[in-house]
């Protein structure tokens, strides 16, 4: 006969987390009290939704809760220094490919964006949209293309700051294209900068597909061509950069998980095993596929430094090239 405490037992293993290979190498002194992952940019925003969705997933897998912390100032370089600083071990950062830049677009930082930090998993990337005015007489790239060769310096395009991905992925298309003269005009997000676009004041765009694609899809701007290597599934009849004739074009944000430089190796592998194990996650997925993300589920901290290192040996020259400093 099965008594209480059989019971008991069998209760307690059922509502356990599921043990993580890397996670029970670490147990017993990790994680010993709630995981801070720093976001440098404001709640709500478009890498701060997908932070808060895998910390809630992994807040139900870890023995401790995963606490999103939104803290923002000179691009990303405040919550950055947050994160270098920490000695905690509970403390990690979720970043964009601003950290990639970093060193070559600020004249000095409180950190060292390599040294200072340790690659714990890339979480997705996502394409970006090049949009229009509806007024601009270009309706592909093109024909964009053709139109800025013929006005140099007469036409303006918005980022969400000097530095960001969109400026980035917008000084490699001019670049590329030929060394198109186009004036830049930062802005503070895409939200500040799209009114400006539906009205004029700037000629066109990149922004991240999420954004971009209500305002394609009720025709309020023209959507031209999507940044990354294949088409994707949200717009299947939209090309790519690629296929709109320029080569070797390819360009896109990404969210990875970094922790300060010390942190033990086994609380690293752990906390990288649980995010992949969210990231495989059916829902996850599905929910962040809505968010135009391409999700991974496989990385690993040396494939995240090997990425990290491939990103600032695309994207620095460009930074170089461009004069792209910190306003």
């Amino acid at each position: 006969m099965i008594n209480r405490r059989h019971l008991l037992t069998a209760g307690a293993a059922l509502s356990a987390p599921a043990i993580i290979p890397g996670l029970a190498r670490a147990q017993g002194t990790w994680p010993s009290q709630p995981i801070r992952l720093v976001v440098p940019f404001a709640a709500g925003g478009p890498t701060d939704v997908p932070a808060r969705l895998i910390a809630d997933e992994l807040s139900k897998m870890l023995p401790q809760r995963v606490i999103v912390e939104n803290r923002t100032g000179a691009g990303v370089v405040v919550g950055s220094d947050v994160v270098a600083k920490a000695n905690d071990g509970h403390t990690f950062l979720y970043t964009t490919i601003a950290h990639a830049v970093l060193r070559v677009v600020f004249a000095k930082l409180p950190f060292d964006p390599v040294g200072d930090f340790e690659p714990v998993a890339l979480t997705g990337v996502i394409p970006m949209i090049m949009m229009v005015n509806k007024d601009v007489p270009a309706n592909n790239l093109k024909e964009l293309i053709e139109l800025l060769k013929k006005n140099p310096g007469k036409y303006d395009y918005a980022s969400t700051g000097a530095g960001a991905a969109l400026h980035l992925a917008t000084e490699l298309f001019l670049a590329k294209a030929g060394g198109l003269k186009v004036n830049h005009v930062p802005y503070r997000g895409s939200a500040a900068a799209m009114p400006d676009l539906l009205n004029g004041t700037v000629a066109m765009m990149l922004d991240v597909a999420n954004s971009a694609l209500p305002f394609v899809r009720k025709g309020e701007v023209k959507g031209l061509a999507v940044s990354s290597a294949q088409r994707i599934p949200q717009v299947p009849d939209m090309p790519t950069f690629i296929e709109a004739g320029v080569p070797d074009y390819e360009a896109y944000t990404w969210h990875m998980v970094l922790a300060p430089k010390g942190a033990p190796a086994a609380t690293v592998t752990a906390f990288s095993q649980a995010i992949n194990k969210v990231m495989a996650m059916d829902s996850v997925k599905a929910r962040l596929s809505d968010l135009t993300m391409q999700t991974k589920a496989d990385s690993t901290p040396a494939s995240t430094a090997a990425f990290l290192k491939s990103e600032m040996d695309k994207w620095e020259p460009i930074v170089k090239a461009a004069g792209i400093t910190a306003q």
